[in-house]
């Protein structure tokens, strides 16, 4: 009787084993790419293969990127797929695999770069205006040609109307100081702001400023940068992802990565919207890139490293960075300064 039993739990062992769900497969199929480091542009051709170890035989493998299909096979041998994503950046890749009754999968990420390197801008002066020096600009809007800043740091956080002509603050909210302001932008006569590791942002009314709540943030990790077209927000928070917010709630509904041709971007520390791309200020870097909202791709580069040079002296050349973007579209410039800069100063991006 007691060996029948344990015939029986050595058949229903060997039978759970060979019907089971097939997680060790993944352990003996390897995913191969002929891109190096998982990275290509779009456009190129991406050969993916099968590398199983001695023992394995497959049936059949289904590919997938970022869900679409995009082959299957009999066999562990290449296929070619060519990658042109309307989005790019980083794409996860899966290969579900079928062999002996089992199913598993297997993915990897690969990352989608540009097929054109940014172009190369520079900029004229216009006119300078006087900025006041106790701002630590995180985020610059114009509305009706009025100006508004966010003003950062613990403690000295603030949201501002100012005359930009005189630098005179004609109306401030301080935060309290538990807060770091950062990111701006004005939508449907609302100023949305936002803060930095707080993990909320407030709506306030334009006219009186007064506050008609907050937000919190969903998958992004801190606030940065904040812009809009009218349709859709645009929220930065330091990574290589660009955020899309619905205006109504605020709350995310999707992203775009930043990328060139040569790597992902990051780090935009302030954003503005001019004539259908986002401007953005990469923190330390003193210059704008020009990113196409569609795809993600950084068109141009606009560089600004000789304008502190024309700022007051004595700054933190590591810190006191540029960091303010507003196009006013009565005059068709843009308005550019910095954290705790002396000046603000209109300038005409040219071609180099």
């Amino acid at each position: 009787m007691r060996c029948t039993k344990i015939l029986a739990l050595f058949v229903l062992s060997l039978t759970l084993f060979s019907c089971g769900n097939g997680k060790d497969l993944n352990k003996r199929f390897k995913l191969i790419l002929n891109a190096e480091n998982a990275t290509l542009k779009t456009g190129e051709t991406l050969q993916i293969s099968l590398q199983p170890d001695k023992n394995s035989v497959l049936d059949s493998v289904v590919y997938r990127l970022e869900g679409n299909l995009v082959g299957r096979k009999n066999d562990v041998s290449a296929i070619d797929v060519q990658v042109n994503p309307k989005q790019l950046g980083r794409k996860k890749l899966t290969a579900t695999l079928f062999a002996e009754g089992k199913t598993d999968t297997i993915s990897k990420f690969i990352t989608v770069l540009s097929d054109k390197s940014p172009q190369l801008y520079g900029y004229e002066v216009i006119k300078t205006y006087p900025h006041d020096t106790s701002s630590y600009t995180q985020g610059l809007e114009f509305h009706d040609g009025t100006l508004y800043e966010s003003a950062g740091e613990y403690g000295k956080s603030a949201l501002l109307k100012v005359d930009y002509k005189t630098g005179n603050i004609e109306k401030e909210i301080k935060l309290a100081d538990k807060y770091f302001a950062e990111g701006l932008t004005i939508i449907n006569d609302r100023l949305i702001q936002l803060t930095w590791q707080e993990d909320e942002g407030f709506i306030y009314d334009l006219d009186t400023f007064e506050k008609e709540g907050s937000f919190t943030y969903g998958e992004s990790k801190q606030g940065w940068g904040l812009c809009n077209d009218g349709k859709t927000i645009y929220k930065s928070d330091g990574s290589t992802k660009i955020w899309l917010l619905d205006p109504q709630n605020l709350t995310e509904t999707g992203h775009i990565e930043v990328v060139d041709n040569k790597a992902l971007r990051s780090k935009y520390n302030e954003l503005e919207w001019v004539n259908g791309k986002i401007y953005g200020n990469t923190y330390q870097n003193d210059g704008i890139s020009v990113i196409n909202p569609e795809t993600g791709a950084i068109e141009a580069v606009i560089d600004l490293r000789p304008l502190k040079e024309l700022v007051q002296g004595g700054l933190d050349k590591n810190n006191e960075v540029l960091n303010g973007i507003a196009y006013n579209p009565d005059s068709k410039t843009l308005f550019v300064t910095g954290k705790h800069w002396n000046t603000l100063f209109e300038i005409k991006v040219v071609k180099k």
